[in-house]
C-alpha cells in the first residue's frame, strides 16, 4: 500500500505478519520505567555535553501528544479520521523520537519538514502525556526564536510526524494506531494541532 501524504504513513495491520521489533539503539541512555499503581512513567534521553551559554542551543519543552485518547481532529494524512495512539505503541516508539528534528511553517499552522529549527533530545511518558525536550537553533533562526518568545502563554502546541504506522481497523471511525515510528515534530498554534492538549515552551 502506498504511504499516505504528508506525515502520517500507514499500513493495514491484517496485511503484515507478526514480528518483534528490532533491537533498541545501544547508544541511547534510557531511564527505564517507574511503576506506580496510579501512574507509569518512562523516560529516555540522549546525553549531550553541557556548554554554558551556547548561543545556538536554547532549551525547549513541550507536550507532544496524549496517548489512549482520540485526537480532537484528524491529523494530516489520516484521510479525515481522528486517531488514538496507544500507550504501548508510544512506549515502543520513544527511541525513534530521540535525535529527530522539530520544524515549523510560517503562520504556525502546520508542518514543513524542510524547515528544521531544533532537535529532540529527550522524551518522557507520564500518565497520558508524551512530553519532549531539546534545543532550538536560536542563533541560526533568530526571527523564529523571537516569534516563539513573543507568543502569548499557551498559544503554541506540537504535532508529531510519523512513518510506518499500523492501523488496527481501517474501517473504524477513529483509527487506533498500534505501531508507529516517529520521524519528527512540528511547532504550531495549539488550535491548529490535532491534539489541543499539546503545548510548547522555549526557555527564557
Amino acid at each position: 500500500m502506498s504511504p499516505a501524504p504528508d506525515f502520517f504513513w500507514f499500513v493495514e495491520v491484517t496485511s503484515i505478519a507478526d514480528g518483534n521489533s528490532g533491537p533498541e539503539d545501544k547508544q541511547l541512555r534510557a531511564d527505564v520505567f517507574l511503576e506506580r499503581t496510579e501512574m507509569r512513567l518512562e523516560a529516555m534521553a540522549v546525553t549531550i555535553p553541557h556548554v554554558e551559554g551556547h548561543p545556538n542551543r536554547v532549551p525547549f519543552e513541550g507536550v507532544l501528544t496524549v496517548v489512549n485518547s482520540a485526537s480532537d481532529k484528524a491529523p494530516a494524512g489520516a484521510r479525515g479520521h481522528r486517531v488514538i495512539l496507544t500507550r504501548e505503541a508510544a512506549e515502543k516508539a520513544m527511541p525513534s523520537l530521540l535525535g529527530m528534528a522539530v520544524d515549523y511553517r510560517p503562520g504556525w499552522d502546520g508542518h514543513d519538514a524542510r524547515r528544521k529549527i531544533g532537535l529532540i533530545t529527550e522524551a518522557n511518558l507520564a500518565g497520558q502525556k508524551l512530553t519532549v525536550g531539546g534545543y532550538l537553533y536560536a542563533r541560526d533562526f533568530p526571527d523564529v526564536a523571537a516569534e516563539i518568545a513573543g507568543s502569548s502563554q499557551n498559544a503554541l502546541g506540537m504535532s508529531y510526524e510519523l512513518a510506518d504506522a499500523r492501523v488496527e481497523d481501517m474501517r473504524a471511525k477513529v483509527w487506533k494506531l498500534t505501531r508507529v515510528t516517529f520521524t519528527g515534530a512540528a511547532i504550531l498554534l495549539r488550535e491548529k494541532a490535532a491534539y489541543r492538549a499539546t503545548s510548547f515552551r522555549m526557555a527564557s
